[in-house]
């Protein structure tokens, strides 16, 4: 089969960070006892009536405006019917065909460069229950737990513009770092207040400008982002697989119902062997397999009978209530990245690790900075010593044992003194105790040798006394320098300024 190109669309549904349901006033706290946080409203009792949560809008309007999404200044509710044991009123308040927000987009960093991935709507809804299955021992009983019934979630659907399984990941990471930024949502996988649903296909590119396309399988029960991953990767080779044995045995046929959903061109559907059409579906995804498994084939909007909710006024959003949005937002993820990379001229690596740990690491950063005047040691020590030691500890960085002003000072004993960089780390150990960098320094008795006479000396003796390594390094053996360098080490008790004993060590060794 010849080469063919993965579409991939993301459906993410975030819970956002309200203290009461959409509709109701029950707690969305998590982990209260099952079916605790429930009334008669977000179980759909007959006589009651939902009001909208007004700050439940207000953070879903934030998280729109922040992935650059048209806002519409007349949205309404809708009913989405189907039926599903964990969804008490047999329907979800939802939005269909006039949904708040529409046409935005995110920006992603790939090892190719920035991508924007195109955002199709974000749109809020009522989450339903949960189903907890017990199949061990030959049960197959299920237990339903509604406090998540009502909770408000946020749908952000991206448009079939993900490439590879890798960048659906790189998006998952950048959308929950912009979602947690503005303080919309925790985006706990784990919680489920971050869920992503992942719709694939393949297309492979035919001669006449047609495309053969395999069918969109959903895939769910996606639980990490490492999960959706695997998931699409595996799915793709599923399919690949499934389309080369399909038309080995030519079992295909032109279907001009979804050639016009791909802007006219000629779309051919895949058939199984059996010759029976196959349709788009649902799949769960099984981690400790490794395997998806089709599950249902998947409704169609016609299927859902939607039609608007009468219980609930639309809402209109008018231009004081953007303007209030936009300044609460603050300096986003990607204009931060940026302004990292021309404020302090470091590396748009280390700037996007940096802005990927939040507002609060990047603040450290900065307070290094002005402490210690040198972004470039400020950028090593936090990404690549302060970072592994919060990660270790399991400690955000506002608990952090020692201070941006405390990190900066040892940057500036280390430029002051010639503190190497081993024993540099030693004593950012002991600060991590409470000690001041002097303090820490006085307390492991290091005292550093930076007089150039005394390592010249010390140079030279170590040459006299390596004639062997010499004589390697006068034959093209660089590294037989470092028999050198490590006998200036040994007599200064690993004390000596290791960039200017690489230095002397070089500058004697080419002049002899």
């Amino acid at each position: 089969m010849t080469t063919h190109r993965i579409i991939i669309g993301l459906e993410v549904h975030v819970q956002l960070l309200t203290k009461t349901k959409l509709f109701c006033g029950c707690s969305t706290q998590f982990g209260l006892p099952p079916n605790s946080a429930t009334c008669p409203i977000c179980c759909g009792l007959p006589g009651t009536l939902p009001v909208m949560n007004r700050e439940a809008f207000h953070l879903a309007l934030k998280a729109a405006t922040a992935l650059n999404c048209k806002i519409a200044s007349f949205t309404k509710w809708d009913r989405k019917n189907y039926y599903y044991p964990d969804l008490p009123k047999n329907y979800q308040i939802s939005q269909y065909d006039l949904p708040f927000s529409s046409e935005g987009w995110l920006e992603i960093e790939l090892p190719s460069g920035p991508k924007k991935v195109g955002i199709i709507r974000a749109h809020l809804e009522e989450d339903a229950g949960k189903m907890l299955h017990d199949e061990h021992a030959g049960k197959s009983d299920s237990l339903v737990d509604l406090n998540r019934t009502g909770t408000p979630l946020l749908e952000i659907v991206s448009k079939p513009a993900i490439d590879t399984p890798e960048e659906a990941k790189a998006y998952l990471e950048e959308l929950r770092l912009l979602l947690r930024e503005i303080g919309v949502s925790d985006c706990e996988m784990q919680e489920g207040s971050l869920r992503c649903d992942a719709n694939i296909n393949i297309h492979v590119p035919q001669a006449d400008g047609t495309f053969i396309a395999t069918p969109i399988i959903e895939i769910k029960n996606l639980n990490s982002f490492r999960g959706v991953e695997r998931a699409l990767k595996y799915e793709a080779e599923r399919q690949a697989n499934e389309l080369r044995r399909s038309l080995d045995a030519g079992a295909w046929v032109v279907d001009s119902s979804r050639a016009k959903a791909f802007r006219d061109y000629a779309v051919i559907q895949v058939l199984t062997q059996r010759g029976s059409e196959v349709a788009k579906a649902t799949a769960g995804w099984d981690e400790r397999t490794g395997r998806t498994e089709i599950q249902r084939r998947k409704e169609e909007a016609s299927d859902y009978r939607y039609f608007p909710e009468p219980d609930l006024v639309p809402v209109k959003v008018d231009a004081a209530i953007l303007d209030k949005v936009r300044t609460e937002l603050g300096e986003l993820p990607a204009a931060q990245k940026a302004r990292l990379q021309s404020q302090y001229g470091i590396p748009a690596y280390d700037a996007g690790i940096l802005s990927r740990q939040g507002r609060a690491f990047v603040a450290y950063f900065e307070a290094v900075v002005k402490t210690c005047g040198d972004a470039k040691e400020a950028c090593n020590w936090t990404i690549n010593d302060l970072l592994s030691t919060l990660n270790e500890r399991q400690l955000d960085i506002n608990v952090c044992p020692l201070s941006p002003q405390g990190l900066g000072e040892l940057i500036v004993e280390i430029k002051s003194t010639g503190l190497n960089k081993q024993r540099a780390r030693e004593v950012y150990t002991a600060m991590l105790d409470g000690l001041t960098a002097k303090q820490a320094i006085d307390k492991l008795g290091f005292k550093v040798v930076g007089d150039e006479a005394q390592l010249l000396e010390l140079v030279r003796r170590a040459i006299a006394a390596n004639p062997k390594a010499v004589a390697d390094f006068k034959k093209g053996k660089l590294k037989a320098a470092d028999a050198i360098k490590g006998f200036v080490m040994r007599e200064t008790k690993g004390m000596a300024n290791t960039e200017v004993v690489q230095r002397l060590v070089m500058e004697e060794l080419n002049r002899g």
